[in-house]
């Protein structure tokens, strides 16, 4: 847990749910510029909220300005209930967020997510869109194309992947994207877990996402 993070506990729909909360530094009392929501990789292969790619996700947002959040799937850490193949998963990441809006109302949400992480968050975008409240943007990293249904996601969606994902391959990510035209950031060596290339994750987020911030 990085030092600045904060434990948090909410219930969810099968219990509580372990969080962690990271603030962006500025003046005191000064607000953040939004929320972001961060999912962690599959929790029955050894995915948790402290996963690297996750930290990365999150120290990302909050140099961007952005509160934010993540909590450990269901039945990972102290987070109680078990695996429930993605369904109550999402069903969690929308109490995160319905906590995360009533703490800070009136900020956009952003919605970032590691492999199977980009799977939750993309169903919970569609969720949000059918209740006319859509995310501002998504940052979809090792995107789960080929092992989860992944559902249609917005045209301004960040992509990034690794060139020598044998998880979850460049091809499957590209078949998925073609017809969304959404454009695939490669980062040429990545493996999935991103083996000392976290610093370009970080680096692209802020890059690539909006400049008017």
């Amino acid at each position: 847990m990085n030092k600045h993070s904060q434990k948090f506990y909410l219930t969810g729909h099968a219990g509580k749910m372990e969080c962690l909360l990271d603030e962006p530094e500025g003046a005191p009392g000064s607000a953040p510029r939004g929320i972001a929501l961060v999912a962690h990789p599959h929790p029955l292969y050894g995915g948790t909220m402290e996963n690297k790619v996750a930290q990365t996700l999150a120290r990302a947002f909050v140099g961007l300005g952005y509160v934010t959040a993540r909590f450990n799937f269901r039945g990972v850490g102290e987070s109680e209930g078990t695996y429930d193949d993605g369904r109550g998963e999402v069903d969690d990441m929308q109490v995160m967020y319905e906590h995360m809006t009533e703490q800070y109302p009136g900020l956009p949400v952003a919605l970032t997510g590691f492999s199977f992480g980009t799977f939750v968050q993309a169903q919970l975008q569609q969720r949000l869109e059918a209740q006319g409240r859509p995310a501002e943007r998504l940052v979809l990293v090792g995107t789960a194309a080929g092992k989860w249904p992944m559902p249609p996601v917005p045209a301004d969606t960040i992509l990034i992947h690794g060139e020598l994902d044998d998880t979850i391959t460049l091809q499957q990510v590209f078949d998925w994207a073609r017809p969304l035209d959404i454009p695939v950031t490669v980062i040429p060596g990545a493996d999935h877990f991103f083996h000392r290339k976290l610093v370009h994750i970080k680096n692209l987020v802020a890059q690539l996402w909006r400049r008017d911030i």
